[in-house]
This record gives C-alpha cells, structure tokens and sequence, in this order.
C-alpha cells in the first residue's frame, strides 16, 4: 500500500499541515498576482493634469518623539526644501520628554532667524500618539497641502515641486513617494528591510494603485490635500497604523491616489533587530486593527469586487504569521510521518504548493531588486536569508496579530533610529530595544529545527533538510541578533521599549 504504517494521527498530523500549507499557498498565489498586475501596469505612469500658475501653500509636518539623534538632519533636510518661503510652513510636532525638546526647539529658533517659517508645537499629554500630535498640528495649519515625514527621513530639496503639480487634479488626495535608503549596507539586516520595503513599494503599491485598487499612504514622504483629510474624517487613534487607516477612509470616500516608485525619499533603516520586531509589530497590529474597524464597511460598500478582493488580502495579510508559526509547529513532525507515504504521492502535493508559496516570494523580490537597482547581479543570495527572516518574524507578528484581533490596545512605539556614522558603535546610543519573552521562544524554536535537520540528514531525508535549515537559520538570526544587540547597552540608556 502506498501509505501503509499510517496511522490516525500520521494522517490528521498531515492533513493539517497541508491544509496549513495550503492557505499560505492562497497568499503566495497573491504574491504571483501581483507581479503579474506590476509587470502589466510598469509603464502606465501617472502624470500631472498640469502646471500650477501659483503654487499653494504647504505645510509640512514633523512628528517627533524622543529623536535626539535624528531630529536635526531631519530640519535641516525639511528647510532646505526648494519651494517658494511665502507658500511654505513648517510645523515640528514636538511629543518629546527628553533633550529633544530642547534641541528641537533651539533648531527652530536658529532657523527662524535664518527667515524660515518654522514652528516647534510641543505637547505633554500625547493623546493619540503620532495621529495626535498630526491632528492637533492641522488644527492651526494653514497650507492646502500637506507634507509629513518622520524624523528618520532626509527628503531631497525637490521633493514637493516634484509632487505639489499632481494636485492640479481636484480628485487626487494623497501622493505617496516611495522610500530610499540610506544605510541599507549597514548589515545584513539593513539589507533584508531594504529588500522588503522595495518589494511593498515597488511591486504592491504599484501595482494596487495603477490597476485601480485601492494602496495606502506610509504615514510620511507623501502629500495630502488638506479636504481629503477632513472629508475622510480625519486623523483617527484607534488603530496603531493611523495612515493605512485614513488611506482607505479616503479611497472609500472616492478620492483618488497617486504612488510615485520613480520619486525616491531617503530614511534610515533600523539597525537592530529589537526595533525592526518593534516596528513589525506595530505595521502588523495596525493593520489587524484596520482590517476589524473597516472590512465590514468595504464589504458592504458599491466598491467593485476586484476592490473588495484585494482590500481583504491586504489589510488580513499579516494572519499569514500566525499560520506560519502553526506550520512551523507541524513540519518535523509531518516530515517523520511522510516516511511511510509514497514519495510520489507526496511530490505530487508538494511540488505545486512550492511553487506558489515558496517560489513566489523569490519572484516577488527578484523581480523587486530588478527595478529598484537595475540589475539582478548579488541579489539572488539573499533571497534564502530574507526568506528566513520573514519565518523568524513569525513569533513576533503572531503576537501582535492576535493582541489586534482579541482587541487588545497599545501604545504607538516609535521605532528608535540612531544616525550612526561609519564605525560608530550601537553601545553609544540610547533608546535601546530590550528583550521580551518571544525572544526566547524563537531560540527554543531555532534549537528544536536545528535538532531535527540533524535527525532528518541521519535518517536520509534529504529533500526535507533546506526546508528545516530556513526555519532553524530564521528563529537563530532574529533571537540571537536581539541577545546579541541588548547586551550593547549604554551607559545612560535612557529608554526602553520591548521587542
């Protein structure tokens, strides 16, 4: 028999395993989709409807928390912004309760002096978190348009004048720039983010927004029309990712989008594993949290299915963590069990459901790199690492995605950035990311898959072990690079926020 030695629970083991398979299978199906729409719609540029005869006012907005580091490249980059200073204000959104406060508002006392229109707006009680502070900065802007970028972005001097014109355009709300990079060399993972981010900008945004679909403002290195904002209803805090919020409030509202991948904003990538897992759990809650208040309303709404389609798969994609962790669960036993199942059997499972899955998010990236950099010269190495990364976030994006569904709320935790100069240690920064207890889950998980390839390499189950090693090398890199980086501790930390 081909299955002989298969017992109820050998069977129910694999049963639940390819049905776990299967359901990630559905998103990697998704990833081939839309490498397809990016690849059909690439050349479908969006162009302004005109030239402004007088250009509007902006005003460009600044929120800040504790960014003692970053906070004067960022006034610096933002007053040096090439539009005309009579239709230009710029406001600091000032939440901070360290020396920031003062740095900041020394930098705009010098940059007033300098002629600037530039002003630090501080707040103590930080209601709403960063969609707080944007909320009460709106309240006395008086630009028609508005700019937003986080403290860790350094914008080029032609940013607005290359965004400012598509607001000709009375039904274009949002434009979205795509993000640069500019310590993607720093490590290896710097580099894996990069990698990440081009494939969200590069190939999602894309091809969401050229084939009609609905994509969201990144919450800074985009430009908002003022009565977008109000007509959406307006910064909201009941969710940790304000921006994708707002973004399909507006969408449903009817006002249309505009992504610009040939526009490229600089930011600082985090380079420590504690504040990239911060970081994710933030995006991943968020969009949990988006996904509960709004899909009801997207499913009922007059929007197209292929809208609602794709609305569902987005805002619902970070789940896909939670399957990954009960597949992770399931594969050693399952690869022990699949001893007694005819190989063919198997491959004929098996094969298909690679290839959608697995396949997919190697295409997706590939094909990412190809159009961010030109070349897919010393990419394709890294794609088993990113591969393992994603696994290794697992634990970490499981967390907050079932914190978001049982309706548990957080605080918005900014993601520390450093501005480290070449050779400059961690240990001298603060606002370090400390441990938590996921930490050591992902090291127990990383001992257990490096068990198990042992034993599948003795038992000669070869064609098991690369798939056990992205599994071991993913829960190994992302807990031992927290360990590794929260024993670089300050002298003076003077933060401390959980990974």
């Amino acid at each position: 028999m081909i299955t002989e030695g298969l017992n109820t629970i050998g069977w129910a083991i694999l049963t639940l395993y390819f049905a776990l398979l299967g359901v990630l299978t559905l998103y990697g199906v998704h990833r081939w989709f839309m490498v397809w729409l990016y690849l059909r719609h690439r050349r479908d540029a969006a162009r302004p409807l005109r030239q402004f005869d007088e250009l509007p006012r902006i005003t460009v907005q600044l929120p800040v928390f504790n960014e003692l580091y970053v906070v004067e490249r960022l006034i610096d980059s933002v007053c040096a912004l090439d539009y005309p200073a009579d239709r230009l204000e710029i406001q600091v959104l000032d939440d901070s309760t360290d020396e920031t406060r003062e740095l900041a508002a020394q930098l705009v006392l010098r940059r007033r002096a300098q002629g600037h229109d530039i002003v630090h707006l501080h707040r103590t009680d930080r209601v709403g978190f960063k969609a707080g502070a944007l909320e009460a900065g709106l309240a006395v802007a008086g630009g028609e348009l508005v700019a937003i970028f986080d403290a860790d972005f350094a914008p080029r001097p032609d940013f607005l004048q290359r965004l400012v014109h598509y607001f000709t355009d009375p039904e274009i709300g949002m434009v979205q720039a795509r993000w640069g990079h500019i310590n993607s060399d720093h490590s290896a993972l710097t580099r894996i983010q990069a990698m990440m981010l081009n494939g969200h900008f590069v190939i999602e945004h894309t091809a969401r927004n050229r084939s009609g679909r609905f994509f969201n403002f990144n919450g800074t290195a985009g430009m908002w029309r003022r009565s977008c904002i109000d007509d959406a209803g307006g910064w909201q805090h009941d969710t940790l990712t304000e921006d994708l919020d707002l973004s399909y409030r507006a969408q449903m509202r009817g006002w249309k989008f505009v992504f610009l991948p040939e526009h490229i904003a600089p930011a600082e990538l985090p380079v420590e594993m504690g504040a990239f897992k911060s970081q994710q759990h933030r995006w991943a809650k968020g969009s949990i949290q988006t996904a509960r208040k709004l899909l009801p309303r997207i499913v009922r709404s007059q929007l197209p299915w292929t809208v609602k389609l794709e609305a569902a798969v987005h805002l619902s994609a970070n789940v896909a963590y939670v399957l990954m962790v009960l597949l992770a669960l399931l594969v050693v036993p399952a690869v022990w069990v699949r001893r007694d199942v005819a190989p063919w059997l198997i491959a004929g499972v098996d094969l298909p459901l690679f290839t959608l899955s697995s396949v997919s998010v190697a295409a997706f990236y590939l094909v990412a790199q190809r159009a961010s950099l030109g070349s897919w010269r010393g990419i394709v190495r890294w794609i088993p690492f990113l591969m393992a990364v994603g696994i290794g976030l697992s634990i970490n994006n499981s967390r907050a995605v079932i914190e978001a569904l049982r309706g548990r709320s957080s605080e918005f935790r900014r993601t520390p950035k450093y501005n480290l100069r070449q050779g400059e240690r961690l240990r001298s920064r603060r606002y370090r990311v400390l441990i938590n207890g996921d930490t050591w889950l992902e090291l127990a998980l990383a001992l257990y898959f490096a068990l198990a390839t042992g034993f599948a390499a003795l038992a000669g189950l070869w064609s098991a072990v690369p798939f056990l090693l992205l599994f071991e090398v993913g829960y190994a890199f992302t807990a031992l690079a927290t360990i590794a980086q929260s024993l670089q501790r300050s002298d003076e930390i003077s933060e401390s926020l959980e990974a």
